[in-house]
This record gives structure tokens, sequence and C-alpha cells, in this order.
């Protein structure tokens, strides 16, 4: 079993006890972090988790006791080895799949097996509700506010939200303006980015409205904890199988024609979410396809197939704005369709997610979110935005110049955690750097507070240990409907002590639960 050991593997301390449940001392001036090492039939492994951060498996008063106690007892039933063993199977079957992500900057090579984690993270239902409740409002009030951008500019003329802002936007589409789309449904799919507080707030970091990604980590975690612990997630989980059914559906719903052909349009297999384009188009039973495989005829789109073209009606397109159409936008992409954008100016195709969509999604229009949901929905925001200083203001770059030690900040179209700085975390040397370009460049960035993000248990080297997290659930929206499985992504730091969590910066997946009570 365990008691051979007598070092910590992750922070090279002496164990304090050798007792069935073992904490790990906290590093000098480091975050207290806690871990714990266990043996088979020991119970309570939780009750030392004591630190600074709120701990959603054993904080979170929503949460039925029986749940936490029931996950407690599994894992007191598995030695450490037993357990990494158990990862260790999920890893063998995510490579067996091609399950990976691009992490730029590795000597190693760019691509490799995300980490997965089988302790889950457990959501109450009603906090949940809250969750979709607070996704569906913003999204909602989200693409009011596009349909408003590209028509009557109604909040740019109220000034509720600086013009210059938005029209001078980079991902602003001019081709968009008076263009009428089914509904009004600019993002059909998204993913709202959300983490709570030192006191279980929840909170959204960001919106993703162009091409969201990691719904399929999402599934395929729960594909996990089905394998590895069949009996702990049989009963009371809710269920999130159907998603890949219910995407076909809602872009079929976005049509406008009824029984619509639809395709999944990917860069190719070297980008770093291909795994995921091929999974979708497999699990909602329609093709994959390159620009080689489709070509525009008088304003219509169509694929070519072994019985000949076949018209599209939809493409679900995992590629950026700037890359669908050489004709519209970068003449010399060869990932695009050339006359793509004028078969969609003639709603003879539909493009998920809308051209055009990004200016809803960047970190500088992100604070405007809440005068948003009251300008178009007359009501207050259910889930808060963190707040924000927007380098651009010359208030807000004073404040930010004079406390970045203590702020993250941000690239205001950045994304997968580039371009961030973390103050606290941050050398005196990437403070400067970061400095400079604040003072060269202020429009480019947003700067945050640094939150102290919720942790939940999490397997490590030494044992169980408290790690960051965050959550996106994939918000899904045709004219006639708004629908969120209940779970998603769940993000964690696998390092110690990191609050990046991002997938493309080395961060791991963990299945997410929404129970109202768990019964083994």
């Amino acid at each position: 079993m365990l008691k051979d050991i007598n070092t910590n593997l992750e922070s090279g301390h002496p164990l304090l006890s050798m007792d069935s449940l073992v904490i790990e001392e906290p590093e000098v001036n480091a975050p207290q972090m806690h871990s714990t090492t266990i043996e088979k039939n020991s119970i309570h492994l939780f009750e030392q988790f004591k630190s600074q951060f709120f701990n959603e498996l054993v904080d979170d008063q929503a949460l039925p006791k029986e749940t936490t106690e029931k996950i407690e007892f599994w894992l007191a039933q598995h030695s450490l080895e037993e357990l990494h063993q158990l990862n260790g199977h999920a890893k063998k079957h995510f490579l067996y799949e091609g399950i990976t992500f691009a992490v730029y900057g590795e000597s190693s090579g760019i691509e490799r097996t995300i980490p997965f984690d089988l302790i889950p993270r457990v959501i109450a239902k009603q906090q949940w509700n809250k969750v979709a409740a607070g996704c569906t409002q913003r999204i909602k009030a989200l693409n009011l506010f596009l349909h408003d951008i590209y028509h009557g500019k109604n909040i740019l003329n109220d000034q509720v939200i600086p013009e210059l802002h938005v029209l001078t936007h980079d991902a602003y589409q001019p081709h968009m303006i008076k263009h009428q789309l089914n509904g009004g449904i600019y993002s059909q799919i998204s993913g709202i980015d959300i983490v709570r507080d030192r006191t279980g707030e929840f909170y959204v970091l960001e919106d993703n409205l162009r091409t969201p990604s990691g719904v399929s980590y999402m599934l395929e975690s729960r594909k996990m904890s089905k394998q590895l612990m069949p009996d702990l997630c049989r009963n009371h989980v809710q269920n999130i199988e159907h998603y890949p059914q219910l995407l076909r559906e809602i872009l079929a719903e976005n049509a406008y024609v009824n029984s619509p052909f639809i395709v999944v349009l990917t860069p190719g297999r070297y980008n770093s979410a291909y795994y995921e384009h091929a999974f979708l188009a497999r699990e909602m039973d329609v093709p994959l396809v390159t620009s080689r495989d489709l070509f525009v005829e008088n304003n219509r789109v169509y694929v070519k197939t072994v019985r000949g073209r076949q018209q599209v009606d939809v493409i679900y397109r995992r590629l950026d704005d700037a890359f669908i159409d050489p004709l519209a936008f970068k003449p010399d992409s060869t990932l695009g369709v050339a006359g793509l954008m004028s078969a969609y100016l003639q709603h003879n195709v539909v493009i998920a997610n809308a051209p055009g969509t990004g200016v809803a999604d960047d970190k500088s229009i992100y604070p405007y979110v809440d005068k948003m949901i009251e300008y178009y929905l007359g009501e207050q925001a259910i889930l808060k935005n963190v707040p924000t200083y927007q380098c651009r203001d010359c208030d807000d770059l004073d404040y930010v110049l004079e406390n970045l030690e203590s702020l993250v900040v941000k690239e205001a179209q950045g994304s997968g955690g580039y371009g961030m700085l973390i103050g606290p975390q941050a050398t005196e040397q990437q403070v400067e750097s970061f400095r400079e370009k604040l003072i060269t460049t202020p429009h480019a960035y947003i700067a945050q507070p640094t939150l102290d993000l919720s942790v939940v248990p999490t397997l490590s080297d030494c044992g169980i240990a408290e790690r960051h997290i965050d959550l996106r659930p994939f918000v899904l929206c045709s004219p006639y409907r708004t629908e969120i499985v209940p779970g998603g992504l769940t993000r964690v730091a696998m390092q110690q002590g990191s609050l990046v969590v991002n997938s493309s910066q080395g961060g791991g997946i963990k299945d997410t639960w929404v129970v109202d009570h768990l019964h083994v």
C-alpha cells in the first residue's frame, strides 16, 4: 500500500504522519492547497480540507451531504495506486481515440493527450438551475445585441455601449449589415466560462460565441465515469449523452428548409481541435468536410459525394471568419470556400455560428453584457460579471498600471490562456514587460482582480489534492428554443497553486455531475 511512502512526491516535504489520512505540508509562501494519501477502507478523506478556497465538494451547502459521503467512501475503497491505474485507463482510451490538444511552446511537441481526472466535479441541481437560467438570459441578450448592431444600432445610439468599441472592432463584419437571420440567432452554439469565488458565488469569466470547443471532452469524460465508476454515477446524475442529437436538431431548426443537409466544416487534421470536429460529425451522423469537399455554384453550396453533388443547407463551421471565404475575407486562405458568403447572404445556406459574432465575445465588450441584459430584456443579470478594467480608458489604465502585481491582465481578443499576466504569480520582469505593452497598446487589454477560484478534490501524484477549476456550459439556440445539457466541461489546473485551467496551457478535464441525490 502507501505506508512505504515517506516523502511527498509533489513538494518533496516529509509527510506529517503515516496514518491512513496524510496531509501535505504547504510550501513556504504558497497557497495552502492540501492533499491526502489514502488507504483502503479509510473514510473521511475530505474533512481536513480547510484551505482558504471554496471547496465545492466539501463547502457547498446546497450539495446533499450523502453525495459527498458516497464519493468519499468510493475513493476510500481504492488505494492511490489503484486510482492512478484507473486514470491510466482513461489516458489509454484518450490516446487510442486520438483525443489530444495542442500545447504550444513545449519542446517535446505540440500534441499531447489531455489529462483526465476521475474524481468528478459535482453541482447540486438547484445550483445548476441558476447557472442554466443565467446562461440562457445571457445568450438571449447577446443575440439581440448582435442583431441590433447590424441593424438599428439602438444600443449604440443610446450610448449604452461606446459606438467606437463596436464599429471599429476587428470582428465587426460589414457584410452582415441589414442581413436578416432566421429568428435573429447569430450564435447557435455558445460556451460560457463560469467560475466560483471564495464564497461559492458564480461569476461569468468570458463568453465564447465564435467557435467554442470542448464539448467532446465533456462527453468523453462522462463515458470514462461510466466505465471507471459505473455504480457511483448510474443513478441520479443528469444525462448529457443526448448533446450530439440535440445539436443536430438545433442546427436543423436554424435552417431555411425542412430536413436540411448538414455538414461540419473543419480546417483539417492539423487543427488542435480536429478530434472534436470528427467526433461531432460522427455522433450527429453528418459529413465532416474540408474546403476541398465544397464548392459554390449559382449562389448555392454543394458537397462532392460518391453519388454526385449534394446541396448543403447548414454548415457548422469550425474555422474563424477570416478563413471561410477567400473572396470575402483573406484572399490567400485555402481553408475556406470561394463564394460561400455570397450564398449565405442569399439565404441559401446557414453558417453556424454566423460571421461577425466575434464582436459579442471580445473581452472589451464583456463588461457591458449586464447593461445589454437590462437594455434588451429589462432584467437584472442572474450571473454576475467579474469586475473589469478597460485599459483603453485613461482612469482604468492608471489604476491597472499602479496595481499590476495584484491583477490579471488579458488580451481583449486573446484565447486559450495565451497573452495573460497573472500579477501575483508573475516575475518582476514579466510585470514590467506587460507595463510596456499596456502603455503602447492599452486598447488591446483588459484587467481583472485575481479571484480565489473554487477548488475540488483532484488526484495528484501524492494523493488527493485541491485544484482550481472553471466550468464551460454549452448553450444551443434556435428560433424556437434554448437548450443546455445539465453539465458542462470542467477544466482543472493540474499544477498546485495554478489558476490557469486552459487545456492549451496544460490544464486537464473532469466529468461534471449535476445531481439531486446520489444513490448507489
